[in-house]
């Protein structure tokens, strides 16, 4: 099997953090790549494990010298995936898992142009703003922001291969991991197939030289 990154985006609110986390738990097969970033950790995030917290300073350092498959400014934060990261998961033959937005995953699919990319919908606007709002850790300004964002992001459903909308986590889940299923499937046959044709021409082109002689 040839892993491959799967890059999950959408609006804040959206459920997709907790989607990622389901598969993880779920699925030996994938793997999650750290991103870095220069906010402040929140309560139970552990540095390294949920993002490696940077200073600016060294953000910048490391975006500078090209460390990065992608990077995004969010509400006055940097956020970055490193290459080594996504590497890493990879070589240990488990698909990356990303959560990333849609601006890091324009820059994200030029590097690993072989990505799958999922996009995953609220079940309506009102859920959305309710999600939100419950997080009672941002000032209303915060709030517009996040909002703004939103709006925005949704303007790129249409780059994404797939979309989720997120009814119910339970199904959401199983959507995401059948695509996931899928994907694989089909790269194992496409691989297999160039496999086959490779012989086939071989094969040919031994029988052209033979007739030929």
């Amino acid at each position: 099997m040839t892993a491959f990154p799967i890059i999950v985006s959408a609006p804040s609110g959206s459920g997709k953090t907790t989607i990622v986390k389901a598969l993880l738990a779920r699925r030996k097969d994938v793997g999650y790549s750290v991103s870095c970033t220069t906010r402040q950790a929140r309560p139970g995030e552990k540095p390294g494990t949920d993002y490696f917290f940077l200073s600016r300073s060294a953000f910048v350092a490391k975006r500078e010298g090209g460390e990065f498959a992608e990077t995004a400014e969010v509400h006055g934060n940097l956020y970055g995936t490193l290459r080594s990261e996504v590497l890493r998961v990879l070589h240990e033959g488990k698909h990356v898992l990303m959560d990333i937005d849609v601006q890091g995953a324009v820059q994200f699919t030029k590097v690993f142009p072989h990505s799958v990319t999922v996009f995953v919908l609220p079940p309506s606007a009102d859920v959305l703003l309710h999600r939100l709002r419950q997080r009672k850790t941002e000032s209303m300004q915060q709030l517009a922001d996040r909002l703004q964002s939103a709006l925005q992001e949704l303007q790129s459903v249409d780059e994404y291969e797939y979309v989720v909308v997120n009814d119910d986590l339970g199904h959401a889940v199983k959507r995401v991991c059948s695509i996931v299923d899928a994907e694989v499937l089909s790269r194992n046959r496409v691989a297999g197939l160039r496999s086959q044709v490779a012989l086939l021409m071989e094969r040919l082109e031994e029988e052209i030289k033979s007739a030929s002689k």
